[in-house]
């Protein structure tokens, strides 16, 4: 077997992974979310060989609570990642069935939770498929249970009061990537009874900007797309509609040089909520 060699950054592409999937250290993971206006088959019926499942809507999130998939309690998130057989020293290879989508959440969830060896493999299993690598059905049996406990990175994982601390911090920059109608609030919001607009000071990063089809854009073009909001050494605080897709602006700061972005989870599903405490700006 080849001597496991870990990527410099957080990617993987299928070729690596295709070299190192039976190192007895690689646990592939496909993260399951269904993208906002996919088809009900929008699954393809088959895995990865030897991939375990995580369903970030269900044994990943808190489950008693109006807000979309937020990160449970450490204890709860331990149990989950057990239960698919992820270990203390694995290394995490999280892919997802359309590309580069519902596999950053895997990626920085992970993250936040501690866990330092994670990746996203780019292109997910649409580019694993298509180079002709095995696969088999997306079948879901008990696997061997893990040991890894998690250790909150709170530096990662922001909620509304941490970003009301950060407001109008010339060191913080907090990045929306929702589309700019949203952000602008001339296009409605999804989720009924939302405010229109923006966290104050924040900017617009559409995530489909960093993207280019299920890959993520190159190291090169992500900097220079980073490099246009002249962030310098800012903490990033990236946000979205769920906390989803600001885990693929998270995951392309991260490729462009621009580490360890923090993700406010409940994002605008919380801070859109018609309130007093939350200030928005349009």
């Amino acid at each position: 077997m080849n001597e496991l060699k870990l990527p410099e950054g957080p990617l993987v592409t299928v070729e690596w992974l295709n070299e190192f999937k039976s190192h007895p250290n690689v646990k592939i993971v496909e993260a399951k979310m269904k993208p906002i206006g996919a088809p009900n088959d929008w699954e393809s019926g088959f895995k990865i060989l030897g991939a375990v499942m995580m369903d970030i809507n269900a044994d990943f999130s808190v489950l008693d609570t109006d807000l979309p998939h937020m990160m449970p309690s450490e204890e709860y998130f331990s149990k989950a990642a057990q239960n698919i057989g992820i270990d203390n020293d694995s290394v995490i290879v999280v892919y997802d069935q359309v590309g580069t989508y519902g596999s950053p959440r895997g990626w920085w969830s992970f993250r936040a939770m501690g866990h330092s060896h994670v990746y996203v493999l780019n292109g997910g299993f649409p580019a694993w498929q298509k180079a002709g690598f095995e696969t088999e059905n997306a079948e879901w049996p008990e696997v061997p249970v893990g040991d890894f406990t998690a250790n909150k990175n709170t530096s990662l994982l922001y909620e509304s009061e941490d970003v009301v601390g950060v407001l109008g911090n010339k060191t913080v920059q907090i990045m929306d990537a929702r589309s700019q109608g949203r952000f602008d609030a001339t296009a409605p919001e999804p989720r009924a009874g939302l405010r229109g607009g923006h966290i104050p000071g924040s900017v617009c990063l559409p995530w489909q900007k960093v993207q280019d089809g299920i890959f993520m854009k190159s190291k090169e073009e992500l900097a220079s797309l980073f490099n246009e909001f002249n962030l310098g050494n800012k903490k990033l605080v990236m946000s979205c509609g769920s906390g989803v897709t600001a885990s693929v602006i998270a995951l392309a700061a991260e490729i462009a040089g621009y580490p360890n972005a923090a993700v406010y989870d409940g994002s605008w599903a919380e801070w859109g909520m018609p309130n007093d405490r939350w200030p928005v700006e349009v």
